[in-house]
């Protein structure tokens, strides 16, 4: 195999993480949705958590995207 294709490859594979950061980020609001329904005075006390929750999936999903284009940009 060409390292040419291999880079590509590569990033391809890496850019999967980003979507795992898109269905995390749904799974965290979407319970924390649910949550609040069923307790509403609750709600507040885990908003701290929510936040701390969405910035670790994003920050995930932002370090899949830094990987992918340091295999597309940095050359061989």
């Amino acid at each position: 195999m060409e390292p040419a294709a291999a880079k590509l490859i590569g990033a391809g594979i890496a850019c999967i993480g980003m979507g795992g950061a898109g269905i995390g980020v749904a799974f965290i609001f979407g319970n924390y949705l649910s949550a609040a329904m069923r307790n509403p005075a609750a709600a507040q006390g885990q908003f701290g958590n929510l936040i701390f929750g969405f910035a670790v999936t994003e920050a995930l999903g932002i370090f899949s995207l830094l990987i992918a284009l340091l295999l597309l940009f940095v050359p061989l």
